[in-house]
């Protein structure tokens, strides 16, 4: 028994000595200068605490059950242990204590990053640092404080600043997006691409759905590298001695000359943009202020300023609207500089405007550079009000030369843009459906194919809700869609074809947002469709099945004649209408539902269209459970008064059953095999 009391002694001792161990770990992780671990270190105590806690009930109930062997043996080991169980108690009562302190400092951490927060939207940087440096004096680890910090030192240009605090704030969260977004643009000022992109290639590791933001992200570093490389080599052109890359410099510092005589501007220019060849020839215009020749030139400015231009100021800008497309052309920096000059900005849809031709024809070129590719759509649309462009571009449909397709090409490009689609709202009702329905109106005096690009261009600004929704009351434009379709009934004059079928793509698009004239719009599909499978075809892509579908789940009989006739010629010869028609129409309830309808023509063209549709798979077996057999057999055997109801729905019975056999058990039932026998000259059509 001695023995086993020595062993016990020995383990009480080493299990004290491990306590001790651990107690001093803790210390010393208390005392540590890194935030992280000494919150680390916080945590791990706390739970010690709770942990000894709860243990203190089940030891002192196994100390009363246990008999004591030796009472004496541990006397040493118990009193290090009440010394450790006190120095706990420190401990927790510390812990309490700093968990106090912290959310006391917390709270007022929070109220100094508002203040700073509200600092920086002033502008005022140096204030919001102020604020920002003293929340983190009340709390170090406290990551917002970081990365809000860094943004104010970005303002400053304080780039090395902004990269340290951004690394504290990865410390305090190691997979914080907004430190490496911060850190890559503070990295891409200091011309440190290769981090830059390391920086935004780690938000995407960290969330691949920050896609977006990051493919914005590497464009804006490759365009800088680019732009740096570029002007290197510029430079050294220009040092070398190169005759083209000094022309450049020499003929801007002519033109700089005050007071000179508008045709001195006028042949200055066009001679520099003679000598713009290459991305060189760019990028020394751009290094060399070229873009400040409207700012700084009193004469220039106020002749392409002019509101009624004289000849010599219509020159003049000409000359200016070419030399800028060769400077822009494939320059995205160059692009982007021209936009940000007031006078431009305000000018361009003042020049759309103008009425002369040559002015007007040059500005589309000149925004066609843009409209071109989504970069430069997105800096049109940044910089730009675009609210008048719609209703501007709309007007060139009337011309009669190219400048009718560059400015439908320019609204087609721009239509993707969502932000334009929203300032399109603004000026739709009052300017823009006025102007298109006139020219609808209109649709024979006017470009053809400039008017078809134009209803395509409404048809994809219809993605849009708020504009889908405005379109659709506007009466005058769906009496303009119906006016238009009928004066271009016959589609086999290809001049018309393409209008016709843009229009119909339009209504397809309508459809549904309007009670207002669907009736007659139906009416008018009903009647062209059978004249040309290639407009079945394309009110099929269009999605003309599915909306039919949708209309006839609770229209009247008017509107239920001509949707069915509309579907019935759809699914006549167009699988993909048949397979739409399946896929709408979910075990057919609403063919059964128009197959019971009082109206024979209705009726007849159920049967027509369910027909039609059995050869799809699946078609057939989906009407198992349905009295589909019992509404068929009845038109089929003779209620009806019209031939061709009897005819249609015979051949609809037949198909029915070749196509799915389980469903003659119930013909069989119904004494129907007489019926359908008396109606085999009908057979031949399945």
């Amino acid at each position: 028994m001695a023995v086993m009391a020595g062993e016990e002694q020995e383990q009480d001792f080493q299990r004290f000595l491990r306590r001790v161990d651990e107690i001093t770990n803790l210390v010393q992780g208390l005392n540590s200068p890194d935030p992280a671990v000494k919150e680390k270190i916080i945590a791990e105590t706390e739970k010690r605490l709770h942990d000894q806690e709860t243990s203190k009930e089940e030891e002192t109930k196994t100390i009363v059950n246990r008999t004591v062997i030796n009472t004496q043996a541990s006397d040493m080991a118990n009193a290090e242990a009440v010394n450790a169980d006190d120095f706990l108690a420190i401990l927790e009562k510390d812990a309490k204590e700093r968990a106090k302190r912290r959310k006391r400092n917390e709270h007022l951490a929070n109220a100094l990053k508002e203040k700073g927060n509200d600092a920086f939207r002033k502008g005022d940087y140096d204030i919001a640092i102020q604020r920002y440096t003293e929340g983190l004096e009340k709390l170090k680890d406290k990551q917002e404080l970081y990365t809000n910090r860094a943004q104010a030192y970005l303002k400053m240009h304080e780039y090395e600043k902004a990269i340290g605090d951004c690394e504290w704030a990865l410390k305090c969260n190691e997979k914080c997006i907004k430190a490496y977004f911060l850190m890559g643009k503070a990295h891409l000022a200091l011309k440190h691409y290769g981090e830059s992109k390391q920086c935004y290639e780690k938000i995407l590791q960290i969330d691949p759905q920050k896609e977006s933001l990051f493919e914005d992200c590497m464009k804006e570093v490759n365009l800088e590298e680019k732009r740096m490389k570029d002007e290197e080599r510029a430079m050294k052109e220009v040092q070398s001695g190169k005759l083209a890359a000094l022309s450049i410099k020499e003929l801007l510092q002519k033109l700089d000359r005050p007071d000179q005589n508008i045709l001195y501007y006028t042949g200055g220019i066009r001679l520099l943009t003679g000598a713009v060849k290459d991305c060189t020839e760019q990028t020394l215009f751009r290094t060399n202020n070229g873009f400040s020749i409207l700012n700084d030139n009193k004469v220039v400015r106020r002749g392409f300023c002019a509101e009624r231009k004289n000849t010599a100021e219509v020159d003049l800008s000409v000359s200016l609207l070419f030399l800028w497309q060769a400077v822009c052309a494939g320059n995205e920096e160059n692009l982007r500089l021209l936009l940000t000059q007031p006078d431009v900005n305000a000018q361009l849809p003042k020049l759309l405007s103008s009425g002369v031709s040559e002015i007007q024809k040059e500005t589309l070129a000149l925004i066609s550079l843009y409209s071109e590719n989504e970069n430069g759509r997105r800096l049109l649309v940044r910089h730009q009000d675009l609210t008048e462009w719609l209703q501007i571009l709309m007007t060139f449909v009337n011309s009669t030369d190219a400048r009718a397709s560059s400015a439908m090409n320019i609204l087609s490009g721009l239509t993707e843009e969502e932000r334009f689609r929203t300032q399109c709202r603004v000026m739709l009702s009052t300017g823009v459906l006025p102007l298109f329905t006139q020219l609808l109106t209109s649709a024979k005096l006017v470009n053809q194919a400039a008017l078809a690009c134009c209803i395509g261009i409404m048809g994809n600004l219809c993605a849009d809700v708020v504009i889908r929704m405005q379109m659709a009351e506007c009466k005058e434009c769906w009496q303009a869609c119906l006016k238009l379709v009928d004066e271009c009934f016959d589609v086999s004059t290809p001049k018309y074809r393409e209008c016709l079928f843009a229009v119909l793509g339009l209504m397809m698009n309508l459809l549904l947002e309007s009670n207002v004239i669907i009736q007659r719009a139906i009416g008018v599909l009903s009647r062209i469709l059978p004249a040309s499978s290639s407009a079945v075809e394309e009110v099929v892509k269009g999605g003309v099945v599915k909306k039919i579908i949708k209309f006839l789940k609770a229209a009247g009989q008017i509107t239920s004649n001509y949707g069915i006739k509309t579907l019935s010629i759809c699914t006549r010869s167009n699988r993909q209408a048949q397979e739409d028609l399946v896929k709408s129409d979910k075990r057919f309830s609403v063919l059964l539902k128009l197959l019971d309808s009082e109206n024979e023509m209705i009726v007849g063209n159920a049967a027509f269209c369910l027909g039609q549709c059995l050869v799809v798979p699946g078609a057939a077996t989906s009407l198992l459970n349905s009295n589909v057999v019992m509404i068929l057999l009845k038109h089929a055997g003779g209620d009806a008064t019209r031939t061709l109801v009897q005819e249609n729905a015979a051949i609809a019975l037949g198909k029915l059953c070749v196509a799915e056999p389980r469903h003659i058990f119930q013909l069989r039932e119904l004494n129907g095999l007489a019926i359908l026998n008396s109606s085999m000259k009908y057979m031949h059509n399945i």
